[in-house]
């Protein structure tokens, strides 16, 4: 006899909850109104690849040389209509500047080179000046150059909103520490950091 009265108390429950889970289902099904929102988003590239490669013809004992990416050894005529005649361009909107970091995937070998400077040029009419380079991609501090030889080393430029900017990569080498004409791979990479502000 116990059984039976656990099973009816178990039963009653059962019924219980499920007339309530019922109630409150159709009490919401009654009362829900709805609205909506259609966004469409829109992707914007701030940065565009220029030249993806370059050759350079280096000499043994070289000291204090400049090299240009794209160019080589001349300084490029800016084309804005080719794109083999710069490294990169950033064309910003009014909502957000852009922050470049510029860095190589891995430095040279500082056996073989004692100096490997990088610097960025820029220009908006075809005529080339040094850009300032930025410690991080925000903030006041600046630096000279990139150290080719350092690990990890990079740097930033900041381009302001509703600009468009070109630029061509600098590199101040002096190769002047083994006779050795091995080729030597160097990939730059840019990264475009869209931010409010510096």
């Amino acid at each position: 006899m116990p059984n039976k009265s656990k099973l009816r108390k178990l039963f009653v429950a059962l019924g219980i909850k499920g007339v309530i889970c019922l109630i409150c289902l159709t009490s919401i099904s009654f009362a829900l109104v709805t609205y909506t929102n259609v966004v469409t988003i829109t992707p914007t590239v701030q940065l565009t690849n220029g030249a993806s490669t370059a050759t350079w013809t280096i000499y043994v004992n070289q000291v204090a040389q400049v090299q240009y990416t794209p160019g080589g050894s001349s300084e490029p005529t800016l084309n804005t209509g080719n794109t083999n005649t710069y490294a990169f361009k950033v064309v910003t909107d009014a909502n957000k500047v852009c922050a470049v970091k510029v860095e190589i995937t891995t430095p040279v070998d500082e056996a073989k080179f004692s100096q490997f400077d990088i610097t960025v040029l820029s220009s908006t009419t075809g005529t080339w000046g040094e850009e300032t380079l930025y410690a991080g991609s925000t903030g006041t501090t600046t630096t000279a150059s990139i150290n080719g030889l350092t690990p990890e080393a990079s740097a930033y430029i900041h381009q302001d909103i509703s600009t468009t900017k070109y630029y061509v990569i600098q590199v101040t080498y002096s190769y002047d520490l083994v006779d050795e004409n091995t080729q030597i791979p160097v990939t730059f990479v840019f990264t475009p950091l869209p931010l409010s502000g510096f």
